[in-house]
């Protein structure tokens, strides 16, 4: 018995200083704050925040992969909590909620299919693709629904996910399981930044438009008599519906699919419809805005595109201003068209509803003159957007005598030719000048040039060399582009040239840069970080960058390249994207997020989905715009009366309501087919 005890005794002794040994050797060390924050997280593990559970996403949070508060289950409390934990301040989160992408379902299609017996959507595409007739629409079988841990998601009457909006945390579990990216999570911001793909269900006319519209959906509002709806889907695009529902040059039309059985709908008569209701009810219509971040941003140019800009960036969250030179905003809405075209109380409604959005305005005050962008960087503006237009609206806002240069080192080739002559300001170009943009210059420029103090050129062309040219007196790049632009204070001290071939980028020493076309680039300006001098005062260090490409050119590179204009925009609604454009890009700068667009972007050449004709579509001839005589023009009434009611509903029943190749059944007259 004795010996039985020693045995044991000794045996618990040598697995204690076993286990001792192994807890040295086999330690892991957990870092306390993670043991805080897992504390302070629900336990609910319900896998919301696409971590599997609460450990894994408080190990996340602590390494900066998540945010504070990323947990869908939890509340403002528990982010503050966990805010407080690591130290950081946090700031107010957007919610995020499902939406579903898709219109047309498996119950109204004509031919029904058998997926083999699956019940699961991902297996179905995995298989043969899901729906034969629309490879991207909703398989239907519910595998969103079956996924999402609050039950928010349930199947509609139509075979689509319907979500339920009071019980949607956002949290992404539908999102990441949906095979055909149908479901997906949307919020003011990602709808702001959002440019369309070709996985998402785009019609034609949606396509066609610059600014992105979503035109289905506000038609369909009108025909079901929900004018404020209408106006909210039309704002999500664009802050001047009241404006081009009267002057926009209706490229949409063009790409109808109604013309295939008579004529293209009027899409944007029923978008001024809807605009002039909500001026003759006096009180503005307003999307959603995101909650405010707490930084603060401006505008200098105070046109369409500078006004689209700011209105996107304060529904985006940010303190917005916009610097005007005139007196009045507008820009050239103002100023070149005709009143019977557009009266200017109309242009003042929308400009008073991108006020009333939260943007602050400053007119009459001009850059060069009154302020710069440094100014406004030193003032606390984290990000500044340059849309002072063309060299046409500059001359006319400076009587013709031009501006020296309204960004630090930066001219037109107007500003070298005029330089000093006539009452003109005389440029000094000292140093080393850069000039972008024009392959047929001449050595009378070189010349100029030098004459005005240059003591070495670059001449940067994206395509073939200036014949011309002495390369012994110009240091010649061919296929190189900037990037983006360096300055201190009021100076350029650098420039990023890029290999337009191989994308790699040089940073070199530049004083000027003379750009050959019409106007100063776009520009985003944001403060760079400076070491602090131990006895000089402060400066500031900025950094210059374009705004990502439109769709259409995404693959160009650097200023000036194809596509980006050169002068004015030729049309509003090119402003208007553009201005959103410029805001998002702010945004992504203001956030360190990427500039660069998904490579399957939809842009006007990408192949999609399409039909070249459609069958059982009673002919239904479009609303004609009833018009003012000449007479009553003259004295300043308007030209085009617009509709009333009665055509507003019958033009807006002529809609197919089509998406990428689908129609919906019109229960009140022949069942609409397609054929591709």
């Amino acid at each position: 018995m004795v010996i039985a005890i020693i045995l044991m005794g000794a045996l618990g002794l040598v697995v204690g200083v076993g286990l001792a040994i192994a807890s040295k050797v086999f330690y892991v060390y957990v870092d306390p704050k993670i043991l805080d924050v897992e504390a302070a997280l629900p336990g609910a593990n319900c896998g919301g925040c696409g971590m599997p559970g609460c450990s894994a996403n408080a190990e996340a949070i602590v390494a900066g992969r998540a945010a504070a508060n990323s947990c869908v289950a939890a509340g403002p409390e528990v982010a503050a909590a966990i805010a407080g934990i690591l130290g950081v301040s946090l700031e107010a989160k957007e919610p995020d909620i499902a939406l579903p992408g898709c219109t047309y379902g498996t119950i109204d299609a004509d031919t029904k299919f058998v997926y083999d017996g699956l019940n699961d959507c991902r297996a179905v595409a995995l298989l043969n693709g899901g729906m034969k007739v629309c490879t991207i629409g909703c398989v239907g079988l519910g595998t969103c629904a079956k996924v999402c841990p609050f039950g928010a998601i349930t199947m509609g009457p139509k075979g689509l996910p319907v979500v339920h909006e009071n019980r949607c945390t956002g949290c992404g579990t539908c999102e990441r399981v949906c095979p055909k990216h149908i479901i997906t999570l949307s919020s003011v911001t990602r709808r702001i930044l959002k440019e369309y793909t070709t996985e998402d269900c785009t019609t034609p006319c949606q396509r066609a438009c610059p600014a992105g519209i979503n035109i289905s959906g506000y038609i369909g509002a009108v025909s079901e008599g929900d004018y404020n709806k209408a106006v909210q889907i039309i704002k999500e695009r664009n802050p001047f519906p009241t404006v081009i529902g009267r002057i926009c040059p209706r490229p949409c039309e063009n790409e109808c699919r109604r013309q295939l059985v008579d004529e293209p709908v009027a899409i944007n008569f029923l978008k001024r419809y809807a605009a002039d209701v909500e001026m003759a009810q006096g009180k503005h219509v307003q999307p959603y805005k995101a909650p405010a971040s707490g930084r603060r941003v401006a505008v200098i140019g105070g046109g369409v595109e500078g006004l689209s800009a700011a209105f996107f960036s304060a529904r985006l969250g940010h303190d917005t201003t916009v610097f005007e030179a005139q007196d009045q905003l507008g820009g050239l809405l103002r100023s070149a068209i005709a009143r019977y075209r557009l009266p200017m109380p109309v242009l003042d409604w929308d400009i008073e509803g991108i006020l009333d959005m939260g943007v602050k305005a400053e007119t009459g005050k001009q850059l060069g003159r009154d302020l710069s962008v440094m100014d406004l960087l030193s003032e606390g503006y984290q990000a500044v957007f340059m849309a002072v237009g063309g060299w046409d609206g500059r001359l006319a806002r400076t009587a013709g005598k031009g501006d020296v240069s309204p960004v630090p080192g930066c001219h037109l080739l107007i500003d070298i030719v005029k330089s000093g002559r006539e009452g003109y300001p005389e440029v000094a170009l000292n140093g080393h000048v850069i000039i972008v943009g024009n392959p047929n210059l001449n050595t009378a420029m070189i010349a100029r040039c030098k004459e005005l103090g240059a003591r070495k050129i670059t001449l940067l062309v994206r395509e073939a060399a200036p014949s011309e040219i002495d390369p012994s007196q110009v240091d010649l790049r061919v296929n190189t582009g900037i990037g983006r632009l360096h300055g201190q204070d009021d100076t350029l001290t650098s420039v990023a040239l890029i290999d337009l071939a191989d994308g790699t980028s040089q940073t070199v020493e530049a004083d000027h840069i003379i750009f050959t076309a019409g106007r100063i680039p776009e520009l985003v300006f944001t403060p760079e970080t400076v070491a602090e001098a131990t006895e000089a005062p402060a400066s500031l260090a900025w950094q210059a960058l374009p705004p990502y490409k439109q769709p259409a050119y995404h693959h160009e590179t650097g200023l000036m390249a194809q596509g980006d204009v050169l002068t004015d925009f030729s049309a509003a609604i090119k402003a208007i994207a553009a201005g959103r454009r410029a805001a998002a890009s702010m945004h992504r700068a203001l956030y360190d997020i990427p500039m660069d667009l998904p490579e399957h972007v939809v842009t006007p050449n990408t192949m999609v989905q399409n039909v070249d004709h459609v069958v059982n579509v009673a002919t239904r001839l479009r609303q004609i715009m009833p018009l003012t005589d000449s007479n009553q023009t003259a004295q300043g009434k308007e030209l085009e009366r617009g509709f009333d009611m009665t055509m507003a509903q019958a033009e807006a029943e002529r809609c197919l309501r089509c998406g990428l190749i689908c129609y919906r059944r019109d229960q009140q007259t022949l069942p609409q087919s397609i054929a591709s």
